[in-house]
């Protein structure tokens, strides 16, 4: 197991917002509950996460702002979303209202700003009017700042929008990222599933022959466009986009020696695993978020194709939890 920081690394976080306005609560559900636990200053958190939370806690107070209730869907504020970007230490901050329009949440964000000052890098309003337990809703706004942070992940420049996915704990995604660099060769032509806003293809452009990008999410794609946008020209010229689900993207196996895939917790598409059996490239990196998937699919491609386990690692992306990530590296 490769571990890392166990307290202070949570560089992301989404918190529910509950209570009254002059006493509002923010924090995590209970398990198997949607009662609220209060958390004035999680360990776990980047401290600017906490801060960040405690200026939300006296802006809603200030400007007796309703936090949502869910029972009768009342309420003008959801959630809170935090990412801090390593390089400034500013946070770029979301929050999530009951509405279609940012306009019930504009007193909350003017109240905000100059409560965090020059510890914030941007502020967004994201609207969430229906009944549901996702957090994010389709609606978007940014009040100020850039439109998204940037990380500097394998070497390159890789940008997050607040609606792309991104790693929690960033010290040991980064080892990850190095590790899937140092088992690609030079010279070859990559294809990259799942890959997000691109934190471990965008990397390898200047030493592949070709690297084609799958991604499916809008957010995704927008954090990837504005990474290879950094990219010199010449690296620029050797990527290769490939939008929609992972299982459309399997026409491209045949013109690839390496794949890449960081897939969600279900793991490979059914198509896609069937299309890896049928036509598995030289080389496969699978890195996993969710064991039992993995084992049942890297047993599916060991007994039906020519593709063999090299190697395992096992990243504890996730401390305090039984969760992990798995690296693996597949070849011929």
């Amino acid at each position: 197991m490769i571990s890392g920081a166990r307290l202070g690394y949570r560089h992301r976080a989404r918190l529910c917002v509950r209570g009254r306005a002059a006493s509002p609560k923010l924090g995590i559900f209970q398990e198997e509950s949607h009662r609220i636990v209060d958390i004035p200053k999680c360990h776990v958190h980047h401290p600017l996460v906490n801060r960040v939370a405690a200026a939300v806690r006296r802006a809603v107070r200030e400007t007796a702002t309703l936090p949502y209730a869910e029972r009768p869907h009342r309420g003008a504020l959801r959630s809170l979303q935090v990412v801090v970007e390593r390089a400034s230490q500013r946070a770029q901050v979301v929050l999530v209202g009951n509405a279609a329009e940012p306009a019930p949440l504009e007193p909350l964000a003017r109240a905000l700003e100059p409560l965090l000052a020059n510890e914030l890098h941007s502020l967004w309003w994201n609207g969430n009017p229906e009944r549901t337990n996702v957090i994010l809703g389709p609606h978007w706004h940014r009040f100020s700042g850039p439109e998204a942070v940037c990380e500097r992940i394998g070497g390159v420049d890789v940008f997050f929008p607040p609606a792309a996915f991104g790693q929690n704990h960033l010290e040991l995604a980064d080892r990850l990222v190095a590790q899937v660099h140092a088992w690609v060769p030079d010279d070859r032509r990559v294809l990259e599933l799942y890959a997000g806003c691109g934190p471990i293809g965008l990397g390898l452009l200047a030493r592949s022959r070709e690297v084609a990008f799958n991604e499916v999410s809008p957010a995704g794609l927008h954090g990837l466009a504005l990474g290879l946008a950094a990219r010199p020209e010449p690296e620029r010229a050797r990527a290769r986009l490939i939008p929609g689900e992972a299982g459309a993207a399997q026409g491209a196996l045949a013109a690839c020696d390496t794949v890449i895939a960081d897939p969600p917790r279900q793991g490979l598409g059914a198509r896609l695993l069937e299309a890896l059996v049928a036509q598995p490239p030289e080389q496969l990196i699978y890195a996993s978020c969710d064991l039992d998937s993995f084992l049942s699919q890297a047993r599916t491609l060991v007994q039906r194709s020519p593709l063999r386990l090299r190697e395992l690692q096992v990243f504890e992306l996730f401390p305090q939890t039984r969760h992990a990530e798995t690296l693996a590296l597949f070849a011929r």
